[in-house]
C-alpha cells in the first residue's frame, strides 16, 4: 500500500521538479539562505506537485491499462480504488497549497495553484485526449517549480523568474517527444493524440529543433541579467549546442529508436547539469 501511494506521486518526475524548485530558490537567495523558508517552500512544492501527479493517475487509469509502460500501476491493476486515490490527491493538494499560501508567500501559492490547474484541467483532462498541443501547453505547469522557488525569495515576478520559466518551458517538449517517439505505437493504441502519433516521427523531430535552439539564448540572458556567472553561461551554451547537434542529426538518423533514447538521456543530463551549475555559480556565491 505504502509503495503504491509513493508510486502514484511519480517519484522520478517529482524529484526532478523539486530539484528545479531548489535551484530557483538558491539562485534568488544568492546563498544567503533562509533555511526555514526553504524547507516550507520544498514541502509545499512537493505536496502540490504530488497532488497533480496522483490526480493525473486517477484520471488516466483506464488509458493506462492499454500501455505497457503504465499497465502495472496501482489503479489499472486494481490494487487501489479510484475513490481512495482521488481523495489522496486532493488532500495532498490542499495541504501543499496551504503551506505555500500561508507559510511561504501568497504569490507562490497562486503560482502553485496555476501549475496544478494547468496540469490537471488543461493538460490531463482536456488537451491530452484532444490535441497535439498537450505537450507544449502542459509545459506551463512543468515550468512552475523553479519559478515558485525563485519567487519564494523575491516575492515578485521579475526577469529572473521569466528566464527560469523559459528554461523549463523550452526544455520539456524535446525531452518528452524523445520518449514519445520510442513509445509511439503504445500511445497510438491508447488513443493519445501526441505529435508523433498524429503528425509522424519526422515532423516531431523537426519540431524539437526550435525549442532546443531557444534554450541557448535563454542561458545567455540569465548571465547577461546578472543572475549567474560566466561558468553557467559557458556550460549552458555548450550543453545546449551538444543537444542541438544531436537533435539535428535525428532528421537523418538511421536508427530512430537509438537516437531517441540518446536524445532523451541528453535532455535529462542537460537539465541536471544546468541547474547544478546554476546553483553553484550564482552571482552571490
Amino acid at each position: 500500500m505504502l509503495k503504491d501511494l509513493i508510486a502514484l506521486t511519480k517519484p522520478r518526475l517529482l524529484r526532478l521538479n523539486v530539484f528545479a524548485a531548489l535551484g530557483g530558490f538558491l539562485v534568488a537567495s544568492k546563498w544567503d539562505v533562509n533555511v526555514l523558508m526553504l524547507i516550507w517552500t520544498l514541502i509545499g512544492s512537493t505536496l502540490t506537485i504530488a497532488s497533480a501527479t496522483v490526480i493525473n493517475n486517477y484520471w488516466d487509469r483506464e488509458l493506462d491499462q492499454k500501455m505497457e509502460r503504465t499497465k502495472d500501476r496501482a489503479l489499472p491493476t486494481g490494487r487501489m480504488q479510484p475513490g481512495t486515490v482521488l481523495v489522496y490527491g486532493i488532500i495532498l493538494g490542499i495541504v501543499g497549497l496551504t503551506v505555500l499560501f500561508a507559510l511561504v508567500d501568497p504569490l507562490t501559492g497562486w503560482l502553485g495553484l496555476l501549475g496544478w490547474f494547468v496540469y490537471i484541467v488543461i493538460y490531463t483532462i482536456w488537451l491530452k485526449r484532444t490535441s497535439t498541443w498537450s505537450t507544449s501547453v502542459g509545459g506551463i505547469s512543468g515550468a512552475m517549480p523553479p519559478v515558485i522557488g525563485y519567487c519564494a525569495v523575491t516575492q515578485e515576478i521579475d526577469a529572473g523568474a521569466w528566464i527560469l520559466f523559459a528554461l523549463m518551458f523550452l526544455w520539456q517538449p524535446a525531452h518528452f517527444w524523445s520518449l514519445a517517439i520510442r513509445r509511439v505505437e503504445e500511445y497510438r493504441e491508447a488513443g493519445f493524440p501526441l505529435l508523433p502519433v498524429v503528425k509522424g516521427i519526422k515532423r516531431t523531430k523537426l519540431q524539437m529543433i526550435p525549442y532546443v535552439v531557444l534554450l541557448i539564448p535563454t542561458g545567455i540572458l540569465f548571465y547577461a541579467y546578472g543572475y549567474v556567472g560566466i561558468y553557467f553561461m559557458i556550460i549552458s551554451v555548450v550543453g545546449g549546442l551538444v543537444w542541438l547537434v544531436h537533435t539535428l542529426r535525428g532528421t537523418g538518423a538511421p536508427d530512430t529508436e537509438k537516437w531517441a533514447k540518446t536524445n532523451f538521456l541528453i535532455s535529462v543530463n542537460y537539465l541536471m547539469i544546468v541547474f547544478l551549475v546554476m546553483i553553484l555559480d550564482t552571482t552571490g556565491s
